[in-house]
């Protein structure tokens, strides 16, 4: 089982708000856990945050490893004369996971007002409306409010960040782990505990760990970020699809929870540096820790961005396997969490100026 301070963490960075374009929150827990870890803070002009921690090697190479700090959510983009939210998604949504769902709009005074997602109810619709998708253009969230001067009295206005509203929950004692935002806070919380277990444990290389912005509306933030940095190597440390639940199948994705983290030999972003995707394997290999190759045809990661940065930087995405991404209740297997800070600390301890030197030569 996780420490308890581990778990906390974990239920910190679930917990917090943070959108694209509005990742305060998960930045401010980011850099309160990085900063005593790292010899210098950065941040790129859209926001994104990159802890450096210098190495003890001569002519160290740089070793990037990031998250992303936003989850997919909403704006408020209307307020119609009877107090209902009209919005705006940010990030990719399916309608059907929408309805019916509890969300928190954040004011500019940082005021959190609870509402609900709603619609036209069922009885209403005819027989052939009800066989199709809700439309996400007619949907709505309900505040409690009666009037747009109501809600405006609340603070509430256009841009505003709203966010779906869970708490965090272990599965009834196991080690299935609930709730909103695993993509990407649990790639957020491996990048602060490869930095911790670095910082302890001492490394050849010069390591960035950082926590990118806008992911999720076309890996924006990672693109600046590694321009700020400019390693040497790269690694997106994120979220991928889990095989598991009935009704998947094998082409569609092989992942187990608990059977480790995945490394991802193909994404709609990027195809994965191959000497590098080896080495991540080899070590996996020779630590014994459990993996997973996994195929994203229909997503990709911030390594889409890394390495394309500069003159092109070898990249290679790793994840922890997820149910129901893109929801408000997503789940992941603490076990996972746990292997997938092991693997890519050890990777980055390998990773000297010799090695370096080797994945780029050609």
């Amino acid at each position: 089982m996780l420490e308890k301070k581990e778990e906390q963490l974990l239920i910190d960075l679930t917990s917090a708000r943070a959108v694209p374009g509005n990742e305060e929150e998960v930045r401010e827990i980011f850099k309160e856990v990085a900063s005593p870890l790292a010899d210098e803070i950065l941040f790129d002009g859209l926001g994104s945050v990159v802890a450096k921690r210098k190495g003890s090697g001569e002519d160290a190479p740089s070793i990037y490893f990031a998250s992303h700090m936003d989850e997919v959510g909403f704006m408020v983009t209307n307020i119609t004369e009877k107090g209902f939210i009209k919005f705006q998604t940010l990030g990719g949504w399916w309608g059907q996971v929408m309805l019916a769902q509890q969300v928190s709009i954040k004011t500019r005074e940082g005021k959190i007002i609870h509402g609900v997602t709603g619609c036209k109810p069922p009885h209403v619709l005819t027989a052939e409306a009800r066989k199709k998708p809700y439309e996400i253009s007619d949907m709505f969230i309900d505040i409690g409010a009666t009037s747009k001067e109501e809600v405006e009295s609340w603070g509430i206005a256009l841009g505003d960040m709203i966010t779906p509203y869970i708490e965090y929950k272990r599965m009834n004692g196991s080690k299935y782990l609930l709730a909103k935002a695993w993509d990407n806070r649990i790639g957020t919380a491996v990048t602060l505990k490869v930095l911790e277990n670095l910082a302890k444990e001492g490394h050849p290389n010069t390591i960035f760990a950082g926590a990118n912005v806008q992911e999720e509306v076309g890996l924006r933030g990672a693109q600046t970020s590694s321009h700020l940095v400019q390693p040497d190597i790269a690694f997106a440390l994120d979220t991928g699809t889990a095989g598991d639940t009935p009704g998947m199948t094998e082409k569609e994705s092989t992942s187990v929870l608990g059977n480790g983290p995945q490394i991802l030999i193909f994404d709609a972003s990027m195809i994965p540096h191959k000497a590098l995707r080896d080495f991540v394997i080899d070590v996996a290999n020779e630590q014994e820790i459990p993996y997973q190759l996994e195929v994203i045809a229909g997503g990709g990661t911030d390594a889409g961005r890394m390495h394309l940065s500069g003159n092109g930087v070898p990249s290679l995405a790793i994840t922890v396997p997820v149910r129901y991404l893109h929801s408000h209740t997503s789940v992941i297997h603490e076990d996972d969490y746990l292997n997938m800070v092991k693997l890519v600390t050890e990777v980055v301890k390998r990773l000297d100026k010799e090695k370096v030197a080797e994945l780029r030569g050609y």
